[in-house]
């Protein structure tokens, strides 16, 4: 929608800007003595054919061709208008038909009065009751990179404040789209933690900079800025978007793209960019031709770089291709023409530099989708991986044969529960006896009905766990354990292979599981008590003494803190003992 917003209201507005009558103009090197009158009065010293900017920096007249008379209410007051350049003062002479002379000057620190939007200076020529039929400028400390005066047009200055207000609609467009764009991806930073973000955002910051500096809306924020140093500015806002960009497209295609020779290439580019747009905005205007044409390189190896990352990318299928080429192709071709301009091979038009700050805002925005899907690419990669993650550590924890967590998985989580706990450690009777019947592949189809009657048992925050060959834990809530006799009904009641009956004894402990220490000392005792009910006579269930800390049958009978398991020798318990097997078969 916001494109959609730019390509309707950007044509109106180019129209609206585009008002007005071109004016020719000729130039003239400055010497000592010249005044305006005699420079009127003899137009033929004006050079009309070469290149003004063939004469280098200095001091200049600058003539203009007859004025044309401008279409429209003769009562409307009339405008010069002209590209903005580096300057350090400026005076416009304009002569009237009956001869008179009027002037209006102003300094690289007192033009904001006369900026326009698009960087165009517009100077209101002063009312006579004769019509105005030439220019004549005076210019001193101009750099004259590519001209002194250009795209020099009168019109009517009313004409000229509403193509301001329509261009004026347009860059709030572009400047609301990338401010928004920068807010939103700050803020997503922190969660999606993606390198590439901050660098977006940092190449939005520049893009705005340019935008304001470009546009002139900052001379007209700040009226008390030098216009030679908005040009300034101007030139170290686009220097950064253009070392951005090379960050910026390391970042955004894979790893792949950048293989040996484009990654050094990278390093290369960003430092030829760097240093001219450093050393320019440091020494002009010092040497302010060479360094602009410094920077005028540094641009064209950026060019080519980036052509030579859109060919890379297509060679190595990335998939991030389309999305860089849709939103920088169209900067790309239009800095073509800024630089082929800056080497004087075509004219300056004033939609070169319009079309830059057009294009940089849409660029913002289709850029924007695709770093959304750089980052919806990576994070679906970082979810597949996660997936992979909990595969794989499902397959760590899981018994292969039963489906059931194995002794470390199962101890991994229930080391650290809070509140007592029950231990049940139900033991599969006579197993050697069913594998030599049933085989092995029987055995394990016996193990397999057996852990699903286990698993079946499981309420709510249990733990169930093969832990040994024919052996297995069950961990719950004191108040909430299974009841061990109904748990020996259902082992029994199972179906298992060839019709086979299979019992299992049980040998259960109470105590809390806060640590391994814990784990140990519960573990020990439903072990032993395990064993009682296998000597007990099997197919039954024993409770081992509680330990300190549980709640259970044989609370009383806890047996002293400090003797712990590892010291103890194995209790040999009598069939029908007290608090021992006061379940099952006992």
């Amino acid at each position: 929608m916001a494109i959609a917003m730019l390509m309707v209201f950007w044509p109106f507005a180019v129209a609206r800007a585009d008002v007005g009558l071109p004016i020719r103009t000729c130039i003239l090197p400055m010497a000592s003595g010249q005044t305006p009158s005699p420079l009127f009065a003899a137009p033929q010293r004006f050079d009309c054919t070469r290149d003004p900017s063939s004469y280098g920096a200095g001091d200049f007249w600058v003539m203009s061709q007859p004025l044309p008379i401008v279409p429209g209410d003769p009562r409307d007051q009339l405008s010069v208008s002209f590209a903005s350049a580096w300057q350090d003062a400026t005076t416009l002479y304009f002569l009237y038909a009956d001869g008179s002379i009027r002037r209006v000057s102003y300094t690289s620190a007192t033009t904001s009065p006369y900026l326009r939007l698009g960087a165009m200076i517009a100077v209101p020529i002063p009312r006579e009751e004769s019509r105005p039929v030439r220019v004549l400028w005076e210019v001193h400390g101009a750099a004259n990179m590519r001209g002194v005066v250009r795209g020099a047009k009168i019109e009517h200055y009313s004409q000229a404040r509403a193509a301001e207000a329509s261009l004026g609609l347009v860059y709030g467009i572009i400047m609301g789209l990338v401010v928004g764009l920068g807010v939103y991806n700050l803020a997503l930073w922190p969660a999606l933690r993606q390198p590439l973000q901050p660098i977006y955002c940092l190449l939005l910051f520049f893009i705005t900079g340019y935008t304001l500096s470009s546009s002139g809306l900052i001379g007209q924020w700040l009226p008390g800025l030098d216009n030679n140093e908005r040009h300034r500015l101007n030139a170290i806002m686009l220097g950064g978007v253009a070392l951005t960009l090379v960050v910026f497209a390391r970042h955004f295609f894979e790893r792949k793209v950048f293989e040996k020779w484009l990654d050094q290439w990278a390093i290369v580019t960003f430092v030829l960019v760097a240093l001219p747009n450093i050393a320019f905005a440091l020494l002009a205007p010092h040497w302010i031709r060479t360094l602009d044409m410094a920077v005028v390189m540094g641009f064209l190896i950026l060019l080519v770089f980036l052509i030579a990352v859109l060919v890379n990318a297509w060679r190595h299928r990335s998939n991030f291709l389309w999305a860089f080429a849709i939103a920088w192709g169209t900067p790309i071709v239009l800095a073509m023409f800024r630089v082929l301009h800056a080497l004087h091979l075509i004219e300056w038009r004033p939609w070169i530099d319009q079309s830059t700050v057009l294009s940089m805002g849409a660029e913002a925005v289709i850029a924007s989708l695709g770093v959304a899907y750089r980052i919806y690419l990576l994070s679906r990669e970082r979810d597949l991986a996660r997936e992979d993650e909990r595969v794989a550590r499902r397959l760590a924890d899981t018994d292969p044969l039963t489906g059931l967590f194995n002794r470390r998985a199962f101890l991994d989580q229930a080391i650290g529960r809070s509140g007592p706990q029950t231990l049940i450690l139900a033991d599969i009777d006579h197993f050697k006896r069913i594998n030599d019947l049933l085989g092995h592949d029987g055995g394990d189809d016996v193990l397999r009905v057996f852990a699903k009657t286990l698993a079946g048992a499981l309420g709510p925050d249990m733990l169930v766990a093969r832990i040994g060959g024919e052996e297995f834990a069950l961990l719950a809530d004191t108040a909430r354990a299974p009841d061990a006799d109904t748990l020996l009904a259902h082992l029994r009641a199972a179906t298992y292979p060839t019709g086979a009956k299979v019992t299992a004894s049980l040998g259960l402990c109470t105590g809390p599981m806060r640590n391994e220490e814990d784990w140990r000392l519960v573990y020990r005792e439903a072990d032993q008590a395990l064993f009682a009910a296998k000597n007990g006579g099997r197919d039954r269930a024993c409770w081992g003494v509680t330990v300190p800390g549980g709640k259970g049958p044989a609370a009383d009978s806890a047996y002293p803190a400090p003797l712990l398991p590892a010291a103890r020798t194995r209790r040999k318990y009598r069939r029908g003992e007290k608090g021992v097997c006061a379940n099952g078969g006992s």
